[in-house]
C-alpha cells in the first residue's frame, strides 16, 4: 500500500491566506477534511520556519493529518514531519530517502515526462504534476503542461500522481477523467473565504 493515502492535498502560501492568517485557513481546510499538508513556506529563515513547522505538526496532529515539508529534510525531521516535497531542482528522491529512512512519504514536483519517470526511479512515494491548467504561480514553469501530458504521466508511472496548478472546482472532474490520483490546491482553498467548506466541496468532487 502505497503511503499517498489521500487524495487532496494541501500546499500553504500564507501571503494568499486571508488577513495573512495561515493558520486559520490550515485549520479550516482540516476541519473540512483534508488529510495531508505540505508547509511551503520559501521566503522564512530556517529558525523560523521549524517553529512555523512544530507548530504545524501540533496542527495537523489534532486531525490526524499528514504533514510535509517543502525541501526541508533536516526539518521535517526535527519537526517531526511525515515527509518532504523536493522541487524538480532538489536532490534526488534516493538522497532524501538515505536521510529520511524509509518510513517517511518523499514526494516530488515534475513538470515533464522524463522529470515524473525519473523521480519514480529515485524511490519516490507520489510526485505532483503540472501545472495542468494555467496559474500565476506556477507561471514560471512555462506553459501549461494540459490534460493530455498528465495522461501520459499517470499511464507511465505505478505510484499515485497528484495534478496541481490551476486546478478549480469546475475542471476536477476532467482532471480526474485523465487519470490523477488526486489533486494539489493552494489558492482554491488557502485564499478561500471558507477553507473548511472549499475542502469539503472538494473532497465531495474527488469521492464522486
Amino acid at each position: 500500500m502505497n503511503k499517498a493515502d489521500f487524495r487532496l492535498y494541501l500546499i500553504t502560501d500564507r501571503h494568499q491566506a486571508p488577513g495573512g492568517d495561515l493558520f486559520a485557513a490550515v485549520e479550516g481546510a482540516l476541519a473540512g477534511g483534508v488529510r495531508a499538508v505540505q508547509l511551503r513556506e520559501k521566503d522564512i529563515p530556517p529558525r523560523d520556519l521549524l517553529e512555523l513547522a512544530r507548530a504545524m505538526r501540533k496542527l495537523t496532529d489534532r486531525y490526524g493529518a499528514k504533514l510535509i515539508i517543502n525541501d526541508r529534510a533536516d526539518i521535517a525531521l526535527a519537526a517531526g514531519a511525515d515527509g518532504i516535497h523536493l522541487g524538480e531542482a532538489g536532490i534526488p528522491a534516493n538522497a532524501a530517502r538515505r536521510i529520511l529512512g524509509g518510513d517517511r512519504l518523499i514526494g516530488v514536483s515534475c513538470h515533464s515526462r522524463e522529470s515524473a519517470m525519473a523521480a519514480a526511479e529515485a524511490g519516490a512515494d507520489f510526485i505532483t504534476f503540472g501545472p495542468v491548467y494555467p496559474t500565476p504561480s506556477k507561471a514560471a514553469y512555462g506553459a501549461p503542461v494540459g490534460l493530455k501530458l498528465l495522461a501520459e504521466a499517470v499511464s507511465l508511472l505505478s505510484i499515485p500522481v497528484f495534478a496541481l496548478g490551476g486546478i478549480k472546482r469546475e475542471n476536477t472532474p476532467d482532471t480526474l477523467a485523465a487519470g490523477a490520483a488526486g489533486i494539489a490546491l493552494i489558492s482554491a482553498i488557502i485564499a478561500a473565504g471558507n477553507p473548511e467548506e472549499e475542502a469539503r466541496v472538494f473532497l465531495s468532487l474527488l469521492a464522486q
